[in-house]
């Protein structure tokens, strides 16, 4: 996969066509931040050499903890923190626009976090801030999960300009919830930072995805966590960036890597020309 991507990033940056590269970063992280926050940094320096100009993280990419309150204990204020700083400095160090996964931010509780999605510009500002609205619940066999025990759910939806187009965050269970990214207006990207469980992204993650881009004619990015963890868990991975017509550009099934396609906003302006599906709805105003 790596090969691939390596071969397809022979133009760095803007393409002959007017596109530009992206990239996703899949990674299988553990309780440990600073050597988290290495391999990520392994990982942009990577997809910074093969051009790309927009390049996102995984949900927890900077921690799996061997317990759920980890995260807790992990926290950081709002734009304070080593989590934070790394975002910042490698942004601008690069000369990137990096879309940081999801970091643990202070809540309005102690015993809690906010799971937020943090956007940097090329220049290491934050330039916007998601707070995961949907929290993961799973009851099934062996697995259970419940996000409400340790995070605080945000409730505002996000959406922000960029020289790349109207970006859309969300973040992983988000994904199950269309109507969230109808809230979001017309989008180009939809970025959808993830660490799907092994068996619903089995079952699930590629439908999903794919069908977000369809719907909203949008390109859809989901860097995701992959494989087994330290803590027992595993991750689906699968890393992908999917076109407006829902067409897999590249994917990565598992372990630590990167996914790299460009995004070709003629391309898509001609197919919402062709299919004006966004136009064309009309249950909003019954």
């Amino acid at each position: 996969m790596l090969d691939r991507a390596t071969r397809a990033a022979s133009a760095p940056g803007k393409a002959h066509d007017g596109s530009i590269r992206i990239a996703a970063i899949q990674m299988a992280a553990g309780p440990n931040i600073s050597g988290n926050l290495e391999e990520a940094a392994r990982l942009l320096d990577m997809a910074a050499s093969q051009g790309a100009k927009l390049a996102a993280l995984p949900e927890y990419f900077c921690i799996m903890g061997m317990q759920d309150a980890d995260k807790v204990a992990a926290r950081e204020q709002d734009n304070h923190g080593p989590i934070q700083e790394f975002l910042s400095q490698t942004a601008k160090r690069l000369g990137i626009w990096l879309v940081g996964g999801s970091v643990p931010l202070a809540s309005s509780r102690p015993d809690k976090v906010r799971n937020s999605c943090l956007v940097y510009d090329d220049k290491g500002k934050q330039v916007a801030r998601y707070d995961k609205i949907h929290l993961f619940g799973l009851e099934l066999g062996n697995e259970r999960y419940a996000e409400e025990e340790t995070i605080e759910a945000g409730c505002g939806v996000v959406a922000l300009e960029s020289p790349f187009g109207r970006i859309g965050l969300s973040i992983c269970y988000d994904l199950r919830f269309p109507e969230l990214y109808r809230s979001m207006g017309k989008v180009d990207i939809i970025f959808a930072p993830a660490a799907f469980t092994a068996t619903t992204g089995k079952a699930h993650w590629e439908t999903l995805i794919r069908a977000r881009a369809i719907e909203n004619l949008a390109y859809v990015v989901a860097p995701a966590q992959g494989g087994y963890h330290v803590n027992g868990r595993e991750t689906h991975g699968d890393t992908m960036i999917v076109d407006p017509w829902g067409v897999v550009l590249d994917r990565l099934p598992r372990g630590s890597g990167v996914v790299i396609a460009n995004i070709n906003r003629e391309y898509q302006a001609s197919l919402r020309n062709s299919l004006p599906a966004l136009k064309h709805r009309t249950l909003y105003h019954c």
